[in-house]
């Protein structure tokens, strides 16, 4: 059960079967049908998620009832909501799943046990929010200064897998783009070959 978050960490760093063990401690399964929500806005955030097999999708919905999708999570990706794990604060997110999904989840006294215990992991995550602080400044930039069709462009480019995964409608929502829009710049792509 626990093979998918320890081939991924083993990818970063050596892991010990002690701490193998701390991880397993402090990890525990669940499954998720597609359609079924890890976490729905107004929630306390109280795991994070690392996707073992499926596909997840964080998102919010904006007054008119429009969704906005901040992040998909395939296969050996990681997914919270971090603001709404502060037990004083409501959760941003809604979180579900696109596929049936399997998810390994670990709360926030989890996670400080491990970096603690565990200094791979310690300095796996760190290098990990760094990784995602420069993607989200990146995807920022883009989504201010990028036209439709680059940023079409650069998510093909940077994530061909999971772009061939998704429903067009979703992959338009993460590009802040509409379906119509979407399906025009990948027409005019199919007759640029």
């Amino acid at each position: 059960m626990y093979e998918p978050l320890f081939a991924y960490l083993e990818q970063r760093f050596p892991l010990s079967d002690d701490e193998k063990a701390v991880i397993a401690s402090v990890v525990s399964h669940r499954l998720l049908k597609k359609g079924e929500f890890l976490l729905r806005e107004g929630e306390t955030a109280r795991v994070g998620a690392f996707v073992a097999k499926g596909f997840l999708r964080s998102y919010v919905i904006d007054n008119k009832g429009k969704e906005h999708i901040i992040q998909f999570a395939p296969e050996n990706w990681w997914v919270s909501d971090k603001s709404g794990m502060n037990p004083d604060t409501a959760a941003t997110f809604f979180i579900d799943a696109i596929e049936d999904t399997e998810v390994l989840l670990m709360d926030l006294s989890g996670h400080l046990l491990l970096m603690d215990k565990v200094p791979g992991y310690a300095k796996s995550f760190q290098a990990g929010i760094q990784k995602r602080a420069t993607a989200k400044d990146t995807r920022i930039v883009n989504s201010l200064t990028a036209t439709a069709e680059e940023r079409y462009d650069d998510f093909i480019k940077t994530y061909p897998s999971i772009a061939a995964r998704v429903p067009q409608h979703m992959l338009a929502s993460y590009l802040g783009i509409t379906p119509e829009t979407l399906s025009r710049i990948r027409k005019l792509q199919t007759r640029k070959r």
